[in-house]
């Protein structure tokens, strides 16, 4: 289904001279990438509240404490492979742990990232912010929901990591779309399965899904645009409604969204899950190539789907 597309980068560079527009205490750190996650924007028009620190992941985050120490409401942003790998144990010790109001926002995530190569792949950068207690961590689904996931971000004390993306994404929210931290947004009902998403995944979800109903399938669609705080209920919800469970993301199976919903089933309601996600790393090319080539598609949603709902009717509850 062709859609209008529009940058979650860009609307997030946007958003946060918004922001700073109308919050002096906010201030801005980045390194030598500033220009490609868009705060060159803020930069601008506010280069006494922006700190480029270089190439110095580590000393961002430190620096970004310090100043959320200080009172300040500090972005930090850069690409996501470099943003939570490389300074993790800044994060959690100077961050995490004093649980400070720091707004970590990464562009870049996952193979969609492209001919940049195998180095810049962000694919396990959920995994680690999941592993933080206290953490909020957001991969908001096109650029409506950035702009609303910034805005939440900066009203809302504590930590957060929020997960944008190199090219420009299918906008599937509307105008009167909202928000909420910690809640899954219903995109598509439906009880015969339940395909959970987020980011550029969803609306290869709700193709997947539109395209199903010609095979007389009825899918319901949840954005999980949340993963942490997770809205178990959601899942739990989907489970004894519809079932069957697949789970869609562009990041590696261990630790994201697939093992949040595993997990979920479980210990409350065990249902069949059918997975759709990288098994490993990729190579260097174009974004939509690799997204073909290592399965991130709405038909290899569907054929989750059917594998999922054939698993249900006879009566099996393992994972995919």
């Amino acid at each position: 289904m062709a859609r209008t597309t529009a940058s979650t980068r860009d609307t997030y560079g946007k958003t946060l001279l918004e922001l700073g527009r109308e919050d002096p205490n906010i201030v801005v750190l980045g390194g030598d990438l500033n220009k490609s996650v868009m705060t060159t924007y803020f930069a601008k028009e506010f280069p006494q509240r922006f700190f480029d620190c270089g190439a110095a992941e580590q000393n961002i985050i430190s620096i970004a404490a310090g100043l959320a120490s200080s009172g300040k409401t500090p972005f930090a942003s850069t690409f996501a492979v470099f943003g939570t790998g490389r300074p993790f144990d800044q994060i959690r010790i100077s961050v995490s742990q004093p649980h400070l109001n720091v707004k970590i926002v990464c562009t870049h995530a996952g193979i969609s990232v492209g001919e940049d190569g195998v180095s810049a792949q962000g694919i396990e950068d959920l995994a680690l912010m999941c592993a933080l207690p206290g953490f909020n961590v957001v991969a908001p689904a096109d650029a409506v929901e950035t702009a609303q996931a910034v805005r939440v971000a900066a009203k809302t004390q504590g930590p957060f990591y929020i997960r944008l993306y190199r090219p420009a994404t299918p906008v599937v929210c509307g105008p009167d779309y909202k928000f909420e931290l910690g809640k899954a947004a219903l995109m598509r009902d439906g009880l015969d399965a339940t395909i959970i998403a987020y980011g550029i995944m969803v609306a290869a979800a709700l193709d997947a899904a539109e395209d199903l109903t010609k095979q007389g399938l009825r899918c319901r669609v949840l954005n999980m645009s949340t993963l942490q705080p997770f809205d178990a209920d959601a899942v739990v919800r989907a489970a004894r409604e519809t079932g069957a469970i697949v789970t869609a993301e562009e990041h590696y199976r261990r630790g994201g969204l697939a093992s949040l919903v595993a997990q979920t089933l479980a210990e409350q309601s065990p249902a069949p899950q059918g997975v759709v996600a990288l098994n490993g790393y990729a190579e260097s090319g174009k974004a939509d190539e690799l997204m073909t080539k290592y399965g991130l598609t709405a038909r290899a949603i569907e054929r989750a789907v059917l594998e999922t709902v054939g698993r249900k009717q006879q009566g099996l509850s393992c994972s995919a």
